[in-house]
Parts: C-alpha cells; sequence; structure tokens
C-alpha cells in the first residue's frame, strides 16, 4: 500500500480516495446483508429442527406405549410356564428393556 504524501491533496487524490472508500463502504454493506441472511437462515433451521425434534420425541413416546401394551397383551397370553422359560423369550424381552433404557436416557438429556 502506497504511503500518504505530505502535503496537498490534490482533486485526483481526493477522488481516488473517496472511490475507494465508497467501494469499501458497498462492500461491507454487501456483507452485513450476507451476515444477516446467514443468521436468520440459521435461525429458521434451528427452529425447524426443534418442531421435528418434538414431533420426533412425541413418536418414541407412542411407539413405547405400543409396544409396552403389545408386551403386556403378549405376556397376558402366554398362559404355559414352558412359552415363559423360552430362553429366546426371555432375550427378547431383556433385549427391548434395555432398548426402553436407553430411550429413557436420551430423552431426558
Amino acid at each position: 500500500m502506497p504511503t500518504k504524501r505530505k502535503g496537498a491533496l490534490t482533486s485526483e487524490d481526493d477522488e481516488d480516495y473517496r472511490s475507494k472508500r465508497d467501494r469499501n463502504n458497498q462492500a461491507v454493506k454487501r456483507s452485513r446483508v450476507k451476515s444477516k441472511q446467514r443468521t436468520e437462515q440459521t435461525q429458521a433451521k434451528v427452529s425447524e429442527l426443534r418442531i421435528k425434534n418434538q414431533v420426533l420425541e412425541e413418536k418414541i413416546k407412542s411407539l413405547t406405549k405400543d409396544l409396552q401394551f403389545l408386551k403386556d397383551l403378549f405376556l397376558s397370553q402366554a398362559h404355559t410356564k414352558e412359552m415363559l422359560t423360552n430362553p429366546e423369550l426371555r432375550r427378547l424381552l431383556a433385549d427391548d428393556d434395555e432398548a426402553e433404557d436407553v430411550v429413557a436416557s436420551t430423552s431426558k438429556s
């Protein structure tokens, strides 16, 4: 960048300086507008994602209730002791309890 000359400024120097200042001012305005647009877009996306998250949380609650209902229904139909002692059945029920614990811990966060 050239050093400033001491002494009287010519009208050409004034015009160059004014032109540079005007271009810079316009660039700053454009930059601020873009920054404001990005901020508004980010805020809109955050709001959208919060709503989507709420919908998904409600879906998790609903599906968890449905699962519990079906599990209770299944267990009420399992009259024989043999069915209740089946190792595969016990594993599935244990897996279900673990999944509920994971869902409960993530929804609290």
